[in-house]
This record gives C-alpha cells, sequence and structure tokens, in this order.
C-alpha cells in the first residue's frame, strides 16, 4: 500500500464521520453523484428507447426505402411498376439490403349500415412480412394470401371501433378510378367499383398514421381495381440491414432505378416525426450537462471543506516532510472514493429503476401524443460505459482546482493555532 492511500484511510475513519461539517456536506456530495448518475442513466435509455421505437414503428409498415414510378400526383394513387423490374437484381444483389417487397396503395370508402369511414387501403402479396404487424394483432389472424386473389382485409382498431367490425364481419368498400381504356375527351373518366371483403384480423401499433388510416388487402385487389396487369405494382418497400446507412443507400437506390422511379428514404417521407427525435438528442446532451455539473460543484464544495477542516494534518504532514504532491494526493484518493460510491449507488439505482420500467412498463403515456403507449426503455452497454467515463473524467479535471488550495497551506500558519 502506497504512503498516500495509507494516510487517506486513515483520515477515512470513524473521526471524519463525527466531523460537524464536512460529514453532512459529504454525504450530500456522494447523493447528488448518486442522484446524478441515475438520472443520466435514465436520460439515454429512455432517449435510446423512443429513438428505436418509433424507428421500428415507422419502418415497421413502409420499409427503410420506398421505390415508387415518379409523378407529380400527390394523392396515394400510383403509376404501375413491372414487379421484374431489372434495377431488383441489382438492389437484391447488395448486402446491405435485407428484402424487397412490392405493394400498392389505393384510397377507399369502407360502408357498414350506419357508418362511412376513409381508409387507405394497402395492397401486398404472398412475399409481404408480416414481423411487424404479427407484433400487434389484437384479434383474428394474419391474411394467407396465395397467388389467388383473396377477399380477406385486415383492419386496425381504429377503423374496426370506429364501424363497429370484428373478425369475420363482412364489408362493402367503395372505390374511385380511372375507367379502363380512358379518354380524356369524355365527360366522365371515372367510374365508382365496389368490392366485398372479409375482416380476418384486428391490429393495433399505437402508431397513429398507421391506426388511423392502413387496411390491407390482397395486391390482386388493386390490380383489379386499378387495371393492372398482374405482374404491376404500385412500388417496392426496401428493408435495410443498417438504419446508419440509409441516406447512402437511399442515394444509391435512386441511382440504380433510374429515371422515370424515385427513391425516397423513411426519413424523407416522415421528415417532421425524425426532427423531433432529434430534438431527444439535444434534449438528453442538455440533461447530462447539467447533471455531471451538479455533482462536481458539490464534490468540489465537499472537497474545499474536507481540506479546509484538515488543514492542521495538513501542517503537520508539511512540518514531517510531505511534499504538496503527497497531501493533494490523499485528499484526492479521499474524492476518488466518494465518487466511486456516488456511482456505484447511481448505476445500480439507475439500471433497476430502467429495468423495471422495461419489465413491467409502470409509467404510461398517451400515444396520441407520444406515438407509444408507454416510456421504452432500451439499455446500451456502450452508452452506460461513456457516461461513466465521461462523469469521471470531468469529476478528475476539475478536481485539481480545490487541490491547488493544499499549496498555500503553511505548517507556520495551521500549527501556530493548533
Amino acid at each position: 500500500m502506497s504512503l498516500f492511500s495509507h494516510i487517506a484511510r486513515k483520515l477515512w475513519g470513524t473521526k471524519q464521520q463525527n466531523r460537524v461539517i464536512s460529514a453532512p456536506v459529504v454525504k450530500i456530495a456522494t447523493g447528488s453523484i448518486a442522484i446524478g448518475m441515475t438520472v443520466m442513466i435514465l436520460t439515454i435509455c429512455i432517449v435510446t428507447g423512443f429513438k428505436n421505437e418509433i424507428k421500428e414503428r415507422a419502418t415497421g409498415f413502409a420499409g427503410h426505402i420506398i421505390v415508387n414510378a415518379y409523378t407529380n400526383n400527390n394523392s396515394f394513387e400510383q403509376e404501375p411498376i413491372d414487379v421484374k423490374a431489372p434495377f431488383l437484381t441489382v438492389l437484391g444483389g447488395n448486402p446491405d439490403i435485407v428484402h424487397i417487397q412490392p405493394f400498392a396503395t389505393k384510397n377507399a370508402i369502407i360502408k357498414t349500415a350506419y357508418e362511412n369511414e376513409g381508409i387507405l387501403l394497402k395492397g401486398v402479396d404472398k412475399n409481404y412480412k408480416w414481423d411487424f404487424i404479427s407484433q400487434y394483432l389484437l384479434e383474428g389472424k394474419l391474411p394467407a394470401y396465395s397467388d389467388s386473389n383473396s377477399s380477406q382485409i385486415l383492419v386496425s382498431k381504429t377503423i374496426a371501433s370506429k364501424l363497429s367490425l370484428k373478425t369475420g364481419d363482412k364489408l362493402l368498400t367503395y372505390f374511385v378510378g380511372k375507367k379502363r381504356g380512358f379518354d380524356s375527351t369524355l365527360n366522365s373518366g371515372y367510374e365508382q367499383r365496389v368490392r366485398k371483403f372479409e375482416v380476418c384480423g384486428i391490429y393495433q401499433t399505437v402508431f397513429r398514421d398507421v391506426d388511423n388510416n392502413i387496411d390491407y388487402a390482397h395486391l390482386k385487389q388493386i390490380q383489379a381495381l386499378n387495371y393492372w396487369k398482374e405482374n404491376e405494382a404500385g412500388g417496392f418497400e426496401i428493408e435495410l440491414k443498417d438504419f446508419g446507412k440509409l441516406d447512402e443507400l437511399t442515394e444509391w437506390v435512386n441511382e440504380e432505378v433510374g429515371q422515370g422511379m424515385e427513391a425516397r428514404s423513411i426519413q424523407g417521407i416522415y421528415p417532421t416525426l425524425f426532427s423531433w427525435l432529434d430534438l431527444l438528442n439535444s434534449n438528453a446532451a442538455i440533461i447530462i450537462v447539467l447533471m455531471i455539473s451538479v455533482a462536481v460543484i458539490n464534490m468540489i464544495s465537499a472537497l474545499l471543506i474536507l481540506i479546509l477542516e484538515r488543514s492542521n494534518t495538513i501542517g503537520v504532514l508539511k512540518a514531517l516532510g510531505a511534499s504538496n504532491g503527497l497531501v493533494q494526493k490523499v485528499f484526492l484518493y479521499q474524492s476518488i472514493r466518494l465518487l466511486g460510491i456516488g456511482l456505484l449507488i447511481g448505476n445500480g439505482l439507475g439500471l433497476l429503476l430502467a429495468f423495471l420500467q422495461k419489465g413491467f412498463k409502470l409509467i404510461s403515456l398517451n400515444p396520441e401524443t407520444y406515438y407509444v403507449s408507454h416510456v421504452p426503455i432500451e439499455v446500451q452497454p456502450l452508452d452506460l460505459l461513456a457516461i461513466n467515463l465521461l462523469t469521471v473524467a470531468a469529476y478528475l479535471v476539475m478536481m485539481m482546482l480545490p487541490v491547488l488550495v493544499i499549496s498555500k497551506i503553511t505548517p507556520t500558519k495551521t500549527l501556530r493555532f493548533k
């Protein structure tokens, strides 16, 4: 054991606990570190949880990149694309692309005996990945689409509640589209068409942009309504392996699909949503800086009080030949020990609260405002390590200021009044 650590351990004995001024100040400083670390851990876990949850919901029903035929039409009516387009072979060969699936959308009105409701019908085929929607299936089952046409429809809980629908119900859906062989010289180039569907399941993602609008049907239904061929769809949804490469791959896909086609990232489709997520990062950074600042200020105050109360001891050590560096190491050792206790308590409490929320969802939220029904938690070990290292680094740098006071303390001044 080194000399300075031996002296520090002696000073950390029971006598220190009986000191009137320093004992409560030290406890407060240690508590501030523990509380600050708890708040920082919860902040980073909540922000990470929010970002991952919202990204998962946004990309779960629309993919990371959407490819459509370029058009000036701002509605959800699309121009057809060949499902065997040459660029699909190139895209499918990219290892960063996990899955490509065709889809089509069409505006519709569901009519029941008492209510009407406008929806966006999304047509998908047998290759559609239901992994995301299956997590939020409340009643019934997912559609079983094959090569043959199907009248099964999957509706959201929001739409089902408005229209009093349940699984097994039959419903009429009305569409408006261009007539076959439409000629612009005709007085009316549009016609109303009706389809009868059967509700096979009800889902709820608690993501209002999806739940308020989108129901799922067979792609062949959209093809028939639009007078498209069997090898035509409205677009493609592309799922990526790494969200961090979204911008890079969107630009690459745009180059590969060529003229007349357009590739848009999910961030470009929902810019407001992702701007909000970016704002969460700024809020988290502000909270972390404030917590570290408060903890460091409290520890500086505590260390200064410890030094002033031990001024006589410092004088004795210097009279016995101890250097300023040795005495400074003694008090740095004590402050680091306090920091270690605070970090240990803070990490333990923060992780405990985080796992309680993750497991039991104790704190709920309004999904209409926050897109989720509870506070999401995501624990990332690297983030926790970064917070701890940042706190220790800031603390060690700032602790050099109060220990400089030790060099101003001389034996002649302190021992005179001992």
